[in-house]
């Protein structure tokens, strides 16, 4: 299965490993952390050197609450590392909502726009052009999440009932939509959208029946990394200990085997190293079984 891009046909084939470079004040791991352009290409640098094969660049925080940045400092963060970052010989995906942003990545040669919203945003006239600008350019993949309500409220309200049909529904539909537009379908991915207003116990429901979302028909992005749904995997979690985003790093790595296992073509991670390590402990397990089977 290949996942089609402006400058890379990406194999699926094998679990490709996408890594995070939040050029953002405010993220809820490593807000700060590569806050520079500078810092922040030095970053890609290491991802790369670590074994990442997609890297995805973002401007904005989508963590719950996160206040929304102007049009003109997302641009600001984000526009000059693309413009380095497309020199480094991976695939370059951008986390973005805006459709200027994505018009202007995509210019400097950017290969995947990733959307927390799936292409719906509309600006304060009401207006919606994101699917415009995917569908216009000839290549580019795109990832298409869903997210409950917005960032500001998406935690609020979690969304109610069995979230799996209402999940799969909503990117089948976002997708088709697209599709419409004149998208061919082997650009497209979807995922899940763990913590985008969903409660732990449907996060962990997505996880568990993952395989239900594979029948829409295209391929996965999945992004457990980190995320707060694993702050209580301690062992005294029912008194109150919790992990801080930075220690998460192993139920991080177990929740991304275990999506990798029920059928997840990439996994958005910021421990590029550990994950890839991962990956080839698995691959080197799947190796073995097929080798026992010629006996």
């Amino acid at each position: 299965m290949i996942w089609q891009t402006s400058r890379f046909d990406i194999d699926l084939s094998r679990p490709q490993v996408m890594g995070i470079v939040n050029v953002t004040p405010d993220s809820f791991s490593d807000g700060g952390s590569h806050g520079t352009t500078e810092a922040a290409l030095a970053h890609c640098e290491q991802l790369v050197a670590e074994g990442a094969d997609i890297l995805d660049i973002g401007g904005e925080s989508t963590r719950p609450g996160a206040p929304p940045v102007s049009l003109a400092e997302e641009l600001t963060r984000v526009l000059p590392l693309v413009k380095e970052a497309v020199k480094l010989g991976l695939p370059v995906s951008v986390d973005t909502y805006k459709p200027q942003v994505m018009q202007a990545v995509l210019d400097l040669g950017a290969d995947i726009i990733n959307d927390v919203w799936s292409l719906r945003w509309r600006d304060a006239n009401g207006h919606a052009d994101a699917a415009t600008v995917v569908a216009a350019h000839p290549k580019c993949g795109v990832c298409l999440m869903h997210m409950h309500l917005e960032p500001q409220t998406m935690q609020v309200q979690p969304m109610p009932g069995d979230v799996v049909p209402q999940v799969l529904s909503f990117l089948q539909h976002s997708a088709q939509v697209l599709e419409g537009l004149g998208v061919e379908k082997t650009r497209i991915l979807l995922d899940p959208g763990i913590g985008f207003g969903k409660t732990v116990a449907q996060n962990f429901s997505l996880l568990a029946r993952q395989r239900e979302l594979l029948v829409a028909g295209y391929p996965l992005l999945v992004g457990w990394s980190r995320k707060s749904s694993l702050a209580g995997m301690t062992a005294h979690a029912d008194q109150g200990e919790k992990l801080a985003p930075q220690q998460r790093l192993a139920p991080s790595l177990a929740a991304a085997l275990c999506a990798v296992q029920r059928g997840a073509s990439v996994i958005r991670v910021h421990d590029v190293k550990e994950s890839v390590q991962m990956l080839r402990v698995l691959d080197a397990i799947r190796s073995a079984e097929l080798t026992s089977t010629n006996f």
